[in-house]
């Protein structure tokens, strides 16, 4: 096998290791238990009034994740003007939204690059083979049919890593803006009900204060 020939497989078997590994890695980090646990689904739900928060914060603490460390901040800057607490959230969640992101973006380079791998290796094995049948003549098969293998093989290996890995990046995206839409309506839920009730005529500070503890 030619060194190109060679290189040519390692970097499409390199490129599928890391497109299977960032599949699995983002296959466990966007699991809706570990975004949007459902206990905090249902705390937030409970809590109703100021004198929630502290089993509100509790819960949170109990099962760290983006929609907890969204609530967490909401809890501690209730005593602002609620303009300025729903922007601290919203920048908040911004962040949390670019580390569920993390990892998609190698998926959409291989989705790239792979066929265009394939198809290097395309061209190195019909290279070869117009080598080889200048050196030795159209008769000899051996020849034909290694140079074909290579054209096929390389186009088929770029194109089995380029699939599974669009298929993944595209239903990753899309979960991600689904969880992204369900912090936010949490999110809001809970900021809006808090300043309903502080409005009502009772105090959040102090409920603020014990969520933190």
């Amino acid at each position: 096998m030619e060194p190109l020939e060679l290189l040519i497989y390692a970097l499409l078997i390199l490129t599928s290791v890391v497109g299977l590994t960032f599949i699995v890695e983002r296959g466990l980090a966007l699991r809706w238990r570990k975004v949007v646990p459902p206990e905090i689904e249902a705390a937030v739900q409970s809590c109703q009034t100021s004198e929630d928060l502290p089993m509100l914060g509790r819960v949170c603490r109990q099962y760290p994740s983006p929609m907890s460390r969204l609530l967490l901040l909401a809890a501690e800057h209730l005593d602002w003007p609620e303009a300025d607490t729903m922007g601290a959230v919203q920048a908040r969640a911004r962040h949390e939204i670019t580390r569920l992101e993390r990892g998609l973006v190698v998926l959409e380079i291989i989705v790239g690059i792979a066929p265009l791998l394939g198809l290097v290796g395309t061209i190195i094995g019909m290279m070869g083979l117009f080598v080889n049948i200048g050196q030795r003549g159209i008769g000899d098969a051996a020849v034909l049919a290694r140079g074909i293998a290579v054209i096929l093989n390389t186009t088929l290996m770029g194109l089995l890593i380029a699939i599974p890995s669009l298929v993944f990046w595209s239903y990753y995206t899309k979960k991600v803006e689904t969880v992204s839409v369900e912090m936010e309506t949490l999110c809001d839920d809970f900021i809006r009900r808090q300043y309903r009730e502080a409005h009502g005529g009772r105090t959040v500070p102090a409920a603020r204060e014990a969520a933190r503890r």
